[in-house]
């Protein structure tokens, strides 16, 4: 599957239409952002069953901003339209792909309790 590039026009509704979504921010000028681009879509060709996607941090300053990202790469990897995973820096092949597998074996109902848990200790 080849991998998607996000706008602040699309982003909501991939993230949304999709149950899982690995999104890789980045910026032109960065060397780990190259060098880390051929495993990401590596990674994406062995995972149809998983939305690759990439925002360019330059264009998308705002998409940026809204979610924290201060270096580059940043992996954030969505499922279910919850944040699971995220990690500036550029990952290893074997490193994705334990994500992705760690991420596939999450019990999301857990996880929503697990939030509705900690949400409620910050009241």
């Amino acid at each position: 599957m080849a991998v998607v590039e996000l706008t602040q026009h699309n982003f909501e509704s991939t993230i949304t239409g999709n149950k899982m979504v690995i999104v890789d921010f980045w910026a032109p000028w960065c060397g780990p952002c190259k060098s880390f681009a051929p495993v990401f879509e590596a990674a994406a060709e062995k995972h149809p069953d998983v939305v690759f996607a990439k925002v360019n941090s330059d264009d998308e300053q705002a998409l940026a901003s809204h979610f924290g990202i201060r270096s580059i790469p940043t992996i954030m990897l969505f499922r279910e339209q919850i944040i699971v995973f995220m990690q500036a820096g550029a990952l290893p092949a074997s490193g994705l792909e334990s994500v992705l597998e760690q991420a596939k074996a999450l019990d999301m109902d857990q996880v929503r309790r697990d939030i509705a848990a900690q949400q409620s200790q910050q009241q």
